[in-house]
């Protein structure tokens, strides 16, 4: 696993009206702080890669769908640098994994509409974002997302 990456089983709540699932509590040590919380939608096949934070921790679900959650570890000052951890989560593995700062991260829905809700632990800077890019087929990152041709993906 790389450095500084946790992941936690989420467990579903179920009962004869429906079911709850608790995505990230302040008592669980994952939590580190808040920032805010967002829902990203991803549709069928698109890879939305590359981006990393200097400063903002994610802590990602999906909570629809499933999705294929790919991080890279680019830190030249780290352990496991060059390492590649893939993750596929939703519906039927209900997990949360938390991606620390600098380490580059994307998805890809591999099923059908993908919902994902993130509780990065900063503010989003409209002015000033913690958000670094790369295309997903950039040959700084040495994966293949076995793109679709026809859709847009970034």
């Amino acid at each position: 696993m790389i450095e500084g990456v946790t992941t936690k089983a989420l467990k579903l709540i179920a009962d004869e009206r429906g079911w709850l699932m608790e995505i990230i509590r302040s008592d669980w040590d994952v939590f580190k702080k808040f920032g805010q919380a967002y829902v990203t939608v991803a549709y069928p096949n698109v890879v939305k890669a590359w981006h990393m934070h200097k400063k903002q921790t994610d802590n990602i679900a999906c909570v629809k769908s499933m999705i294929k959650l790919v991080l890279y570890d680019g830190r030249t000052a780290s352990k496991t640098k060059g390492e590649i951890n893939e993750f596929i989560i939703g519906e039927k593995n209900p997990l949360l994994v938390s991606i620390p700062p600098e380490v580059w991260h994307g998805f890809k829905a591999i099923e059908d509409t993908a919902f994902i809700v993130n509780v990065p632990t900063e503010l989003y800077n409209h002015k000033n974002p913690d958000e670094h890019r790369l295309p997903p087929d950039t040959d700084k990152i040495p994966y293949d997302w076995k793109l679709a041709p026809w859709l847009k993906h970034g």
